[in-house]
């Protein structure tokens, strides 16, 4: 009987430990994919900057001439 009941207890154990373990690895993959998605967000923007830097106007004349064509 006792050594039965030990059993079960070891048993019983063993699942709880692997949910808990299951549980911490669900968390560490939510708080990566947060990170992720932060990652790709800031690398759009930047991205974005890099693009609008390279349509900018090259001089005052150039930006001169965008304004009075409105293209600015």
């Amino acid at each position: 009987m006792g050594r039965r009941a030990l059993r079960y207890g070891i048993t019983a154990l063993a699942i709880l430990l692997f949910l808990l373990a299951l549980r911490r690895s669900g968390e560490r993959t939510g708080r990566m994919a947060e990170k992720l998605e932060t990652m790709e967000k800031a690398n759009d923007v930047q991205r974005r900057m890099l693009e609008a830097g390279a349509r900018r106007p090259r001089s005052r004349d150039e930006l001169a001439q965008r304004l009075r064509d409105g293209r600015f």
